[in-house]
């Protein structure tokens, strides 16, 4: 039996209305100088560029003062270029076009490794990759620690080699738990097929084969796109399967802002991320697939009480086509200590853009600020009052500001 398509889904009922997404002309616009804005304050701090990327746009860094956000969606999608994704003949109109008239294109934003996993490690820890995760992990092999020298290395880099992380490295999803507040991770199809995964928290057993690398034509979860439970300190805890759910019950917590986590971490399957092409389940996939789920969802989101009220969402991609077709970094990456080329063949995971909407940020603008995954994981730090984890810390690593908090 194959899984509903998008549009088929989208006639079930919904707890939240659904909105149109408007569209608006996208100019480009350089950030402006850090200065007070209805949304907040930014004091500058000029970030040092990248040679991966133009300088002219880097908007202030240090001691941001970020605007009043209080959730945060992210949603990631798979494996596209820049060019691909938002150029004029994208075949993803409803985000290429609709959203980002509707919010702020990151022009610049990169991933930070190939393959997939690293990238969204590093959305949520700030740790570099390592060979075998830069594999994608198909064993589940606990993280052993380097024979000799030191455990970490500055900035909060754990030493050695493996995928499922041990409790003592940290996490955001533990930062927000100290300080009160939430968040949960949203994956489709996860439990789908009940014998090969469970509904929550799914992950292999230590030193097992990851049976999600591929997708059947019934379920398309994919761990290595899940990446709280690579760490001990989310999986060991019994909130796992409180936080680390199915994407189906993102619905009624939208409902209201009171049940809507802090942070939403949202991923599509392998199918709707834009992974696949064609899907196991018989849909086209790639941008097509991934741009008429965006078009499901993406309302769902902007209407609910949470975003109305206070929201963020982001949406980008974990790296670019291939190793071989782009591996350039921005926000000044540098490789960590287990990996000299966090892009197998370069220095991290090529131009994929993004794009950010808020009440805050103003329609159809764009930021040539050269972000990556470290940018985004000090971002939301910002947001939520929150130090900095590993190379979210780096210094000059170029953070949200006003080139993104402009609404007046």
């Amino acid at each position: 039996m194959s899984r509903p398509t998008p549009c088929a889904l989208l006639a079930a009922p919904l707890a939240v209305a659904l909105i149109a997404g408007g569209t608006a002309a996208c100019g480009s616009s350089k950030p402006p100088a850090a200065t007070p804005t209805a949304a907040g304050t930014a004091q500058s701090s000029a970030a040092q560029p990248s040679a991966a990327q133009p300088s002219a746009a880097q908007p202030s860094a240090a001691s941001a003062q970020t605007a009043p956000t209080r959730h945060v969606f992210v949603i990631n999608l798979e494996n596209k270029g820049y060019a691909t994704t938002f150029g004029p003949a994208s075949p993803a109109p409803y985000l290429s076009r609709t959203l980002r008239g509707q919010g702020v294109l990151l022009e610049q934003y990169h991933g930070t490794a190939h393959n997939s996993l690293p990238n969204y490690l590093a959305q949520i820890s700030g740790q570099g990759p390592n060979p075998r995760q830069q594999a994608d992990c198909p064993m589940f092999s606990p993280f052993i620690g380097a024979d000799k020298g030191p455990a970490t290395v500055a900035p909060q880099q754990a030493v050695g080699s493996g995928c499922a992380y041990p409790a003592s490295v940290p996490t955001l999803a533990g930062q927000l738990t100290a300080k009160g507040l939430t968040w949960k991770g949203y994956l489709e199809d996860m439990g789908a097929d009940s014998a090969r995964e469970p509904a929550t928290c799914a992950h292999p057993a230590l030193g097992a084969p990851d049976p999600t690398q591929h997708a059947s034509a019934t379920d398309a979860y994919a761990t290595k796109h899940n990446p709280f439970v690579y760490f001990r300190s989310v999986t060991d805890s019994p909130s796992c399967d409180r936080n680390v759910v199915n994407l189906g019950a993102l619905t009624g917590d939208l409902a209201q802002s009171a049940s809507t986590p802090n942070l939403a971490y949202i991923t599509p399957n392998l199918c709707h991320d834009g992974h696949d092409a064609p899907c196991a389940g018989g849909e086209p996939g790639g941008l097509i697939s991934a741009d008429a789920w965006l078009k499901m969802w993406v309302p769902r989101i902007l209407a609910s009480p949470a975003y109305r009220q206070d929201g963020l969402l982001v949406v980008t991609f974990d790296e670019s086509d291939a190793p071989q077709a782009d591996s350039s970094a921005s926000g000044g990456e540098v490789p960590g200590p287990n990996a000299g080329k966090p892009g197998i063949v370069g220095p991290g995971g090529g131009r994929v853009g993004g794009v950010v909407v808020s009440p805050r940020t103003t329609a159809g603008t764009t930021s040539s600020a050269g972000y990556n995954h470290y940018s985004l994981l000090a971002s939301i730090e910002d947001i939520f009052g929150l130090p900095h984890l590993g190379f979210a810390g780096q210094a000059g690593l170029p953070r949200f500001g006003s080139d993104i908090y402009s609404a007046r």
